[in-house]
């Protein structure tokens, strides 16, 4: 029984670990020093844990099309700034605010979208500014 315990005790510790590993810091994936301000159309949203993502094809200044990821906050961060799977179907035209990622892929981390219309979402993630407080110098 002890032993029994003790593989239980040392599997929990290890999957812990392991998901502490695998989470990052905003400063460990994404670079501050490179701001993202796009104009695109939504192709998906994933509204999943631990982050949720949005994707949005950009056209770029020759004509051709870059589909661009943007990692957010969990689910429960963005409903409760009022981003569903209905609030933003696929077609919809936005703005995203966002930092790019040090690998230099095509993602990076929102700090909000905005409708054309102006409304804000806050992406509740981990770039500075997406819980909707803005510090000094955020894009606003």
């Amino acid at each position: 029984m002890k032993a029994a315990i003790s593989v239980f005790l040392t599997t929990l510790v290890g999957l812990a670990a392991g998901s502490a590993l695998a989470h990052h810091s905003f400063a460990a994936a994404y670079d501050e020093n490179r701001p993202l301000n796009m104009q695109g159309v939504v192709t998906q949203v994933e509204l999943t844990n631990p982050h949720s993502w949005l994707w949005v094809d950009v056209t770029n200044e020759d004509g051709t099309v870059t589909n661009w990821g943007f990692e957010g906050g969990p689910p429960v961060n963005l409903f409760r700034h009022g981003l569903t799977k209905d609030t933003l179907p696929p077609g919809s035209e936005i703005r995203v605010f966002a930092y790019q990622a040090k690998s230099g892929e095509n993602k990076g981390v929102a700090v909000f979208f905005e409708y054309l219309d102006g409304r804000k979402i806050f992406m509740g993630g981990s770039a500075p500014g997406a819980d909707g407080n803005p510090r000094p110098g955020d894009p606003q």
